[in-house]
C-alpha cells in the first residue's frame, strides 16, 4: 500500500495533511476548552465569501478566504463583547452574510468556478505546492503564537475571571484566539472542505483529552492522531474510490467512538 505515496499528488496530500494535523493538535484543544466549536463552522462558511471574491477577481481564493476569516472572527468577538448580541447570534449573522456574499461573487464571476466543489467538501488530492507553502506559513505562525502566549491562553481557557484579576487583557486574548481559529479553518478548508472543517479541528483534540492528562500531552497525542487519520483516510479513499476529505473524517469519527467506549 505504500507504493501509492510514490505519486506526487499523494505526497502533497500526505504532507499537507501532516502539517494540518500539527495545526489541529496545537489549536484544536483551545477550541474545545473554550467551547468554540460552533464558531469554527461559522468562520468556515463566512470564508466562502472570500473564496467567491477570489474567483471574481481572478486571484488565489485561499488568500481572500484568510481575509474574510480574520474579519469574521474579529467581528464576532467585537459584536458579542461590545453589544447585547449573544455569541451564537453573532455567529449566525456572519455565517449567513459570508455565504451570501460568496454566492453573489461566484454568480458574477466570468466563466465557471471549476474547483468550487473542492472548497465546499474538500479535495486534499488537489493541494498544490503553493497551498502547502501557505499552509506551512500559517501553521508556523500559530505555533509561534501558542509558544509566546501559552500561559495566557491556558488561563483564558480555564479561568478567564482569574485572568482579569491578574490584569491580563482577556478581551484581546480572546480576539487573538478567535483569529487563530480563523486561520486554522482556512488551512483545513482546502483539505476537508467548509462542510467538514469542524470535525478535523476538534476530533483529534477530543480523543487526546480522553487519554492525556496535561495540555502539552493532549497536543502531542492530537498531532499523532491527526497524522494517523489523514494517512488512513487517504489509503482508504484511494482503494475505495471515495472522497478523500469525507473518508478522513469518517476514519477520525470511528476512532472517536471507539476511544469514547474505551475511555469509560
Amino acid at each position: 500500500m505504500i507504493e501509492i505515496f510514490q505519486y506526487g499528488f499523494m505526497q502533497n496530500a500526505l504532507l499537507a495533511g501532516a502539517i494540518a494535523s500539527v495545526l489541529c493538535g496545537v489549536v484544536g484543544i483551545y477550541v474545545i476548552l473554550n467551547r468554540l466549536v460552533f464558531i469554527g463552522g461559522g468562520i468556515a462558511h463566512s470564508a466562502f465569501g472570500g473564496i467567491g471574491l477570489g474567483y471574481l477577481l481572478g486571484a488565489n481564493p485561499l488568500i481572500f478566504a484568510i481575509i474574510f476569516s480574520l474579519a469574521t472572527a474579529l467581528g464576532i468577538g467585537a459584536v458579542s463583547e461590545r453589544s447585547k448580541v449573544s455569541f451564537d447570534t453573532a455567529i449566525g449573522v456572519f455565517w449567513a452574510v459570508g455565504m451570501s456574499l460568496g454566492i453573489v461573487f461566484v454568480s458574477k464571476s466570468p466563466g465557471r468556478a471549476p474547483d468550487l466543489f473542492d472548497y465546499l467538501f474538500g479535495n486534499i488530492l488537489a493541494v498544490s505546492y503553493l497551498d502547502i507553502k501557505i499552509i506551512s506559513a500559517l501553521t508556523l505562525g500559530m505555533i509561534v503564537l501558542v509558544a509566546l502566549f501559552y500561559k495566557e491562553l491556558l488561563i483564558l481557557s480555564f479561568d478567564p475571571l482569574y485572568g482579569e484579576a491578574l490584569g491580563l487583557p482577556v478581551f484581546r486574548l480572546r480576539l487573538l484566539l478567535l483569529s487563530m481559529v480563523a486561520l486554522s479553518v482556512v488551512v483545513l478548508i482546502k483539505i476537508v472542505g467548509i462542510i467538514l472543517v469542524i470535525a478535523l479541528l476538534t476530533i483529534p483534540g477530543a480523543i487526546g483529552r480522553q487519554h492525556a492528562k496535561s495540555l502539552k500531552g493532549i497536543m502531542i497525542l492530537s498531532i499523532l492522531l491527526g497524522i494517523s487519520f489523514v494517512s488512513a483516510g487517504l489509503l482508504a479513499s484511494y482503494h475505495l474510490n471515495t472522497p478523500s476529505g469525507a473518508t478522513i473524517i469518517l476514519a477520525a469519527s470511528g476512532a472517536f467512538f471507539v476511544s469514547t467506549i474505551l475511555a469509560r
